[in-house]
């Protein structure tokens, strides 16, 4: 009976040390992380709000590439800081490419940035790009007008009729039409061939 009491005492006294160390040292150090956290916000809110911060809502801007080529970028909604006037941060992001051999490129992800200047074009979240042949969806895709290519990266999946591919980045030129696939980390490409 003393050594079930010993236990029941010595199980008592460590849950007592267990809640004095959770009051005294543990809690205060989750508040204050708390109150780290809202500090950064409020200074993160203090930074924006000394900016001037222009928002357009359905904004398109049209133009030619590499002097022949016709190109629009449209958005739902977007923003340009005074700091930087020349990027347009957007949502809802749509370019519209047409191509020397009449190819259509159509590519949409919701959220972006354009460069009015260079005319390089930033999508993240959700792209989708399609010629109305293949179909390319990944989280992110640099479409660099100077460069006349796309890289295409994150959870790339591209399909076509003739089979589909799983990579981690795909470079694609538009004028050669060709395709470099890799991997991170020299992982394999999956690729699956339909006949």
């Amino acid at each position: 009976m003393k050594k079930n009491n010993r236990i029941i005492q010595f199980f008592l006294i460590s849950i007592g040390f267990l809640l004095i160390a959770a009051t005294y040292f543990i809690y205060p150090n989750i508040k204050e992380n708390k109150a780290l956290k809202e500090t950064a916000k409020e200074k993160n809110e203090k930074i924006l709000s000394g900016k001037t911060i222009n928002t357009f809502e359905n904004v398109e801007y049209k133009g030619l590439y590499n002097i022949d080529k016709p190109f629009s970028v449209q958005s739902k909604k977007a923003l340009i800081n005074e700091e930087d006037p020349n990027i347009i941060h957007m949502d809802n992001m749509k370019v519209i490419l047409h191509l020397k051999d009449n190819r259509t490129i159509i590519i949409t992800s919701l959220k972006g940035s354009y460069n009015k200047v260079t005319h390089d074009c930033y999508f993240v979240s959700e792209v989708r790009a399609t010629d109305g042949e293949i179909v390319v969806l990944a989280d992110n895709l640099d479409l660099l007008a100077s460069e006349d290519n796309a890289t295409v990266y994150n959870n790339v999946t591209l399909t076509s009729e003739n089979g589909s591919l799983i990579a981690d980045k795909v470079d694609y030129n538009f004028e050669k039409q060709y395709y470099k696939i890799s991997m991170f980390n020299d992982k394999k490409v999956k690729i699956k061939l339909i006949e």
